[in-house]
């Protein structure tokens, strides 16, 4: 079967489970658990490789079965391997078999089985997986789609961060491994991993990420093994990053934390009433102690990025100017690192409608008394520009002249302002209100021409997040005066 027919089927059949009322993301862990058996058997059979499974878990004890038979041992299966440790354990965590009809099962199984998958060209698997992983980010209005950045604004971060063969990558919000599958795929097309050593150790060691929702973990790593990526041990593993104190670090952070209200955990009193409570992470490596999720992703970043190392990381606009801890953050950003870029993005590329982030690229430098970012270049990608998921989607030529005008880390004393690039000195930022960043100058055409102004969804959106930062601040208002607790 040639490479589009193969892509056809595995499409059709996640439309014939949907009208069943399976999604796509349970149809997603499925194709997963599946493919990963028949591939271990295809391993055992082809390669001469040890299984990885024990032996009542293996694909011959599924493949003949059919009707309740074949329900009862998937699910002992897949109960027995979320049990176990390294890659399996993770491929396999907390899985279950969201399938009820035997018959459906049956005839999954039968199309994974009727396929020879280790012989498939690694490039083919990846975008049969990546394919169902964008349709379901799609299809979830609130919830996959958090983990989803377009695949456009990941390479061209990768791009203008160059990591190179032997550093270490890292993302602490790793989702479907949409930046460490970039990051790999730029880094073993450079002339050191034409060394097999270099390759290998680039594969099995060298990327890493952290997600706090284990059906995303399962479904990065074996996004990340159908690439080739990871040995025995998988490279991303379920924990809460910011419960970790930094004491592991790496040469590039590349990631894009989840956005959304502060964080809070719920309560049960004595009398049944529910309260909520704010959740602040107490770290002696952290500047500040807050309930701000995108502060305190942070502060991770710039605990855990090496000295002379870089990061890249997408944060919505209020880092750039919320007071209290976002100031005290934001001067210690541009005192203790290098904070030498800044994209401004447009709206209309992320699944959440409304959303205003931005990439901030920062150098971590080693300790001394001066300040280290003698000026930080602002790009605008956001005004003037109108972008949809759909209809006008963030194409890589539209980031082409970003990537011209940011230059590496050893040309930026070459770069050169435009319309849409500014440099701001550290002296001219210092004198701004409470160290504002949220920097633009461009004229909005929308102010004055009705035709220009964004759709309605968009809009409310953006009405919505607004009301909340607003009702956020007059909670920490009213909590200081005692009228609700923080």
């Amino acid at each position: 079967m040639n490479e589009q027919a193969l892509v056809a089927k595995v499409w059709n059949y996640a439309h014939v489970l949907r009208d069943d009322g399976v999604s796509y993301g349970d149809y997603l862990g499925q194709i997963s658990f599946l493919l990963f058996l028949k591939m271990d058997d295809e391993r055992t059979k082809f390669l001469g490789e040890s299984s990885m499974l024990p032996e009542d878990c293996r694909w011959d004890t599924i493949a003949p079965l059919t009707g309740e038979p074949l329900e009862r041992h998937y699910k002992a299966v897949l109960e027995k391997l979320a049990k176990q440790d390294g890659l399996v354990g993770t491929l396999f965590l907390k899985a279950e078999s969201k399938i009820n009809d035997p018959a459906k099962l049956s005839r999954l199984v039968n199309l994974i089985n009727g396929e020879t998958w280790v012989g498939l060209n690694i490039d083919v698997k990846g975008t049969i997986y990546e394919g169902l992983l964008e349709r379901n980010a799609g299809e979830v209005k609130s919830g996959a789609g958090q983990y989803f950045t377009p695949r456009p604004l990941i390479e061209a971060i990768v791009k203008v961060v160059d990591p190179g063969i032997g550093e270490t990558v890292h993302d602490p919000a790793v989702g479907t491994g949409g930046f460490l599958l970039a990051a790999y795929d730029h880094m073993r097309k450079q002339e050191g991993a034409r060394d097999r050593k270099a390759l290998r150790k680039l594969q099995d060691d060298q990327l890493s990420g952290t997600d706090i929702v284990a059906e995303v973990v399962r479904l990065c790593a074996m996004n990340l093994y159908l690439h080739g990526i990871g040995g025995a041990t998988a490279p991303v593993k379920q924990a809460d990053a910011l419960m970790t104190q930094g004491n592991e670090s790496y040469d590039v952070i590349l990631t894009n934390p989840p956005f959304g209200k502060r964080q809070s955990f719920k309560i049960v009193r004595e009398d049944g009433g529910i309260d909520s409570e704010r959740m602040d992470y107490v770290r002696e490596d952290f500047v500040v102690t807050t309930g701000n999720k995108q502060l305190n992703f942070l502060q991770h970043i710039m605990s855990i990025v090496k000295v002379g190392g870089t990061a890249a990381v997408v944060m919505p606009d209020n880092v750039l100017f919320e007071g209290g801890a976002g100031e005290t953050l934001r001067r210690k950003l541009l005192r203790d690192f290098n904070f030498h870029t800044l994209l401004r993005l447009p709206t209309g590329i992320f699944y959440s409608q409304g959303v205003k982030a931005n990439v901030l690229f920062f150098d971590r430098a080693s300790p001394s008394e001066r300040v280290e970012t003698e000026a930080l270049w602002v790009y605008d990608l956001r005004t003037n520009q109108r972008f949809t998921l759909r209809e006008r989607p963030l194409k890589s030529a539209d980031l082409d002249d970003f990537i011209a005008c940011y230059r590496g880390k050893h040309e930026r004393h070459k770069r050169v302002p435009s319309e849409r690039f500014h440099k701001f000195d550290y002296e001219e930022l210092a004198k701004r209100d409470k160290l504002n960043l949220d920097i633009f100058w461009l004229k909005d055409a929308s102010a004055t021409d009705p035709d220009s102004l964004p759709p309605p969804d968009e809009i409310a959106a953006e009405i919505v997040v607004n009301l909340e930062l607003a009702l956020e601040k007059f909670r920490s208002v009213a909590a200081k005066l005692g009228a609700v607790p923080a």
